[in-house]
């Protein structure tokens, strides 16, 4: 076991290289961060002097990845914010009212005129002219109805319709409501994390919290201020018809049109036809743009049947005006000059760049299916983070500093060996956490701490069966061996049980405590690794060289 053939030797130090240069970029921070975010944006086709420098602070050739610094350590925002589910309700039932409209006026003769109460946005109220065609028109209603396609909810109806003379009311199952809840909260899980995927912060934390809640942890964030006005657009895109304008905001639109304020100039409204020609929906690409004066604006494409849609609706209707409507108001009205074929075109406004980027990428990502309600904001500074990050260093170079002392005055010589394989054990850990991608918290780097004072236990074990077999063996090499051999299952042993506890916190766990389990669970592997392969390979190098009749440990 002492003689460690060249092919054993060769690959346990290409190990060690490999390890080290991958943790060499975070001795770097900066500049391969600076590096790294150039890349992203040369990528995406833009470039400038700038960028370039950038992008030359670092050689291509050498590895980039980066350990992610946690929310406490670089600042950031958090946020907790609660998805209105009941907002989808609302939702499904205006899209209902015409399809219910449509098969009652089929029965006209049966059932009389049809028309819409006002009612709450939980419910759907329909009224028939005919108490004698009640009947009939509670059995088409529920005709209308869908299984709901989820396991508990198998069977059932997606709605509830009940019938009071000649009023009806319609609303949504308790088993559609349960599917409809989760079908929002995934859609809105989604639609966060592409929207801040976009503008390209890095490692955010995007999970939910219950039934209707969500948090946002954000690194690297100046304000939560910047994530709630990119979140807290639903930016839900319509394209209506125009019928008219008005300066009065009380002025009714008529059955299936809504009133809608422009967003530009202060007292005055659309009246629009509540069913749009085209949705945000069907938008393929959306990305800043300028229009023919110079001005930022934001260039859109429709999908194959949008755009076909949008194309017929716009040869029909030369020289009307339709709406562009952004959640609910109307950011630009103009006129059809000729007929749109291909689905292109433009959104003009009084923009900043900032402003029509930041569209660009709400249109992108889809509109949310529903309000965010802001619980909880808070603004984590990079000083705090920086107090932790200076906290962490100190801590690990004063057990660093303790242990290396104490190895050395135990085990002289042997002491010394350990001692570089716990240098290289540190490099490894900031190496595998490197190409894995990992976030770095503070109970992170707790862990690192603790895998430094556990990373000398397998030597010490190692270092003790020499000792005892000093006294018995016949010459240092065969003590050295059967040191090794002995202390191997010991090792395994306290290890492995280490190791399954940080797979339990990591499985079970989140956020701090699942830091704390990947920093030990990567500790533990390479500090097996160095102390049976590194500092015995330290060792026989030593030994072959040396060739001592006696040593000391």
């Amino acid at each position: 076991m002492l003689n460690i053939s060249f092919a054993k030797q060769v690959m346990i130090w290409l190990t060690v290289l490999v390890g080290l240069t991958f943790a060499m970029p975070n001795g770097f921070y900066g500049r391969v961060e600076a590096h790294n975010d150039a890349m992203k944006v040369i990528q995406t086709g833009q470039s400038d002097a700038a960028l370039a420098e950038d992008a030359a602070r670092w050689p291509d050739f050498l590895p980039s990845n980066l350990v992610n610094l946690g929310l406490d350590l670089r600042g950031g925002a958090h946020l907790l914010v609660e998805v209105q589910v009941t907002d989808v309700y609302a939702t499904f039932l205006e899209g209902f009212w015409p399809e219910v409209r449509d098969v009652l006026a089929a029965e006209r003769d049966t059932v009389g005129f049809v028309t819409r109460d006002d009612s709450p946005d939980t419910e759907l109220r329909v009224r028939i002219s005919e108490p004698a065609g009640a009947a009939r028109a509670l059995e088409l209603v529920r005709g209308l109805g869908r299984p709901v396609t989820t396991l508990t909810g198998a069977g059932a109806s997606n709605i509830d319709v009940r019938i009071d003379g000649t009023l009806m009311t319609i609303t949504l199952s308790d088993a559609e409501k349960l599917a409809m809840d989760e079908r929002t909260m995934s859609q809105s899980l989604e639609i966060i994390r592409r929207r801040i995927d976009e503008v390209g912060t890095r490692e955010p934390t995007i999970q939910r919290q219950g039934a209707q809640r969500i948090l946002v942890q954000v690194p690297g964030v100046g304000s939560a201020n910047d994530i709630i006005d990119l979140l807290g657009t639903t930016a839900q895109l319509t394209f209506n018809p125009v019928l008219g304008r008005t300066s009065d905001a009380n002025e009714s639109p008529g059955s299936g049109n809504i009133l809608a304020p422009d967003a530009e100039q202060e007292g005055l409204f659309y009246i629009l036809e509540r069913r749009p020609v085209v949705t945000g929906e069907d938008l393929e690409n959306a990305q800043l743009d300028f229009d023919q004066n110079g001005r930022p604006a934001v260039a859109f494409r429709f999908n194959t049947t949008a755009a076909r849609k949008f194309g017929d609706y716009t040869l029909d209707n030369i020289g009307s005006p339709f709406a562009i409507v952004l959640d609910d108001a109307v950011i630009s009205a103009p006129t059809i000059q000729s007929h749109i074929p291909g689905g292109s075109g433009i959104i003009t406004g009084n923009f900043t760049p900032e402003e029509a980027t930041n569209l660009a990428v709400l249109l992108r990502s889809g509109a949310l299916p529903a309000e965010l309600t802001f619980l909880e904001e808070r603004t984590i500074g990079p000083e705090l983070g920086q107090d932790s990050i200076d906290a962490g260093k100190v801590a690990c170079i004063v057990a660093g500093l303790a242990i290396l002392v104490y190895m050395v005055l135990s085990y002289g010589l042997f002491g010394v060996f350990a001692n570089v394989a716990l240098i290289i054990n540190v490099g490894l850990i900031f190496g595998l956490l490197s190409i894995v991608g990992a976030t770095l918290t503070l109970p992170g780097i707790a862990g690192i701490v603790l895998t430094i004072g556990m990373a000398v236990d397998a030597n010490v074990i190692v270092f003790e069966r020499i000792r005892e077999e000093l006294k018995t063996a016949k010459g240092p090499a065969r003590a050295i061996e059967l040191g090794y051999e002995k202390a191997l299952s010991s090792i395994i042993d306290a290890n492995i049980t280490t190791f399954m506890t940080a797979v339990i916190l990591f499985t079970i766990g989140s956020g701090p405590v699942s830091g704390f389990a990947v920093t030990l669970g990567f500790g533990i592997v390479t500090s097996v690794f160095t102390a049976l392969f590194v500092t015995r390979a330290i060792i026989a190098l030593w030994f072959a060289r040396a060739r001592p009749k006696t040593i000391e440990v």
